[in-house]
């Protein structure tokens, strides 16, 4: 396993941590969000398609397969737009009212955009089975 696959693997993690932590709170109906629990909001959960994603790069991350290696381009770049996509929406200021920006939404997109990065950098040649699968 190459130094990029480990980074990658504990940033995923970092992804799957994150969603757990605050995200953001709003002082004035005192609320506090994490990626999993935004009740009062229309924002959904967002942090359940983070697990989920980051878990199969993780996965996608210990296998050495060609195909792997092609999947976890799309997986990691589609974590890297949906925590950038949650970064946009959780941030945002409605109605002359800016939410406190919390450690979890940095974390999250830190860890999304460092996951696409240590695919697109993972130089170690995948083994070759006869089929060429």
């Amino acid at each position: 396993m190459t130094k990029t696959s480990i980074i990658g693997i504990v940033s995923a993690v970092m992804v799957i941590i994150s969603a757990f932590l605050p995200w953001i709170t709003v002082e004035s109906r005192h609320f506090l969000f994490t990626g999993l629990q935004t009740t009062g909001s229309a924002f959904g959960q967002p942090g359940i398609l983070n697990i989920i994603l980051a878990t199969i790069a993780v996965i996608l991350f210990g296998l050495n397969k060609t195909w792997t290696f092609r999947v976890n381009i799309f997986i990691a770049g589609f974590l890297m737009a949906w925590t950038f996509r949650n970064y946009l929406i959780f941030s945002r200021c409605e109605a002359g009212e800016c939410p406190d920006q919390k450690i979890g939404l940095y974390l999250s997109l830190i860890g999304g955009i460092l996951c696409f990065v240590c695919v697109v950098l993972n130089r170690q040649k995948p083994k070759e089975n006869k089929n060429g699968l």
